[in-house]
């Protein structure tokens, strides 16, 4: 047994026995330290949380823009809590090797997971098995950041308005080419959707990373791309990325003239890599509850906010609950659009 002993029940059934009744506050004391044994947890333990560097686990590669809004986000946090939280990248497989390293450690606090829409969501019709579920395997803390896909072009073509780029791209079917950083990743996936949407044929150029992509774009031979604005934001300051909408029901805050699609006339386009934190399945509640607190702190501090958005990000706060709920809707809702859309599970 753990937290407590046979000799600890022992005394207490005897001390019934001879006419003791503990009262409410013994009774609520032992519910809670039940409470925190089941979880793992001693009181002390909980109370005391974290003794030591947390450790998180970030299924992309370091210096992508999931990564860097994570850094951010946990400086933060670590400051708060008064223990490091130290980033370990394990990128592959579309986030699922890092997702299901988190899924299966142990469930005391000290591995956490940062994970986003992929893995999260869209990965479950996108590979025909998972070393993991994400609904079952995973205890949600939070999301605390969205990064609508901005849909821009090469700034020397001549489509400037996203109308302009429908009829361009219907005039010349599959002769334009976008370039994203994997089959099923989120800029895939906005570009596939926005093609069932207006009826158009693009042509899909996958890159290992973003760095491999962006000498194409610039040079005009990959000249299109539904790119989170991380990286992309470099290009647009530049003049060579023209934005010509973001995949939001409303505009980004570092791109406010840039118009929603539904603004630019294609209604229904929304498309975002989203950012959650998450623990293995059965931490403790005390232990995700700390962390939560910690993170809506962090995300609430307007120098994080304003860090959030000079990279391109939206910050956005939902609980564990209602992180479970989105996880769910996003689940269904991508599964519908892969369908359509003809993408093979892997």
């Amino acid at each position: 047994m753990t937290g407590f002993g046979r000799s600890k029940i022992t005394s207490i059934a005897q001390q019934q026995s001879e006419g003791f009744r503990p009262d409410r506050r013994s009774l609520l004391s032992l519910g809670a330290g039940a409470a925190l044994a089941a979880a793992g947890l001693r009181p002390a333990q909980a109370q005391d949380y974290p003794a030591r560097p947390v450790q998180v686990l970030v299924p992309f590669a370091g210096g992508s823009a999931s990564d860097v809004i994570t850094r951010i986000l946990l400086n933060r946090m670590s400051t708060s809590l008064g223990q490091a939280f130290v980033v370990d990248n394990r990128p592959g497989a579309g986030g699922n090797i890092g997702t299901a390293a988190a899924a299966h450690a142990a469930p005391d606090g000290y591995t956490l997971l940062m994970s986003t829409s992929g893995p999260l969501a869209a990965n479950k019709s996108l590979y025909k098995e998972l070393p993991y579920d994400p609904l079952k395997d995973l205890a949600p803390i939070g999301l605390f950041a969205t990064m609508p896909n901005v849909i821009v072009i090469n700034s020397k073509l001549l489509p400037k308005s996203l109308a302009e780029l429908i009829d361009y791209a219907k005039g010349h079917r599959r002769e334009l080419n976008y370039g994203t950083v994997g089959v099923g990743s989120s800029q895939h996936l906005s570009a596939a959707y926005f093609e069932q949407l207006t009826g158009t044929e693009l042509t899909h150029v996958p890159y290992r990373n973003i760095a491999a992509y962006t000498p194409d774009f610039i040079a005009g031979q990959v000249p299109l791309g539904f790119q989170l604005l991380p990286n992309v934001l470099g290009l647009i300051k530049s003049g060579d990325a023209r934005p010509l909408a973001v995949a939001s029901d409303k505009r980004m805050t570092a791109l406010p003239d840039v118009p929603t699609a539904a603004e630019a006339g294609l209604k229904n386009y929304e498309s975002a890599a989203w950012l959650a934190l998450l623990a293995p399945a059965n931490t403790g509640k005390a232990v995700v509850d700390k962390l939560h607190a910690a993170m809506v702190e962090a995300v609430n501090d307007a120098k994080v906010r304003a860090l959030f958005v000079e990279q391109g990000a939206e910050p956005l706060v939902m609980d564990p609950q209602g992180l479970t709920n989105f996880m769910t809707s996003e689940t269904t809702k991508w599964a519908g659009i892969i369908k359509k859309i003809g993408i093979e599970p892997m």
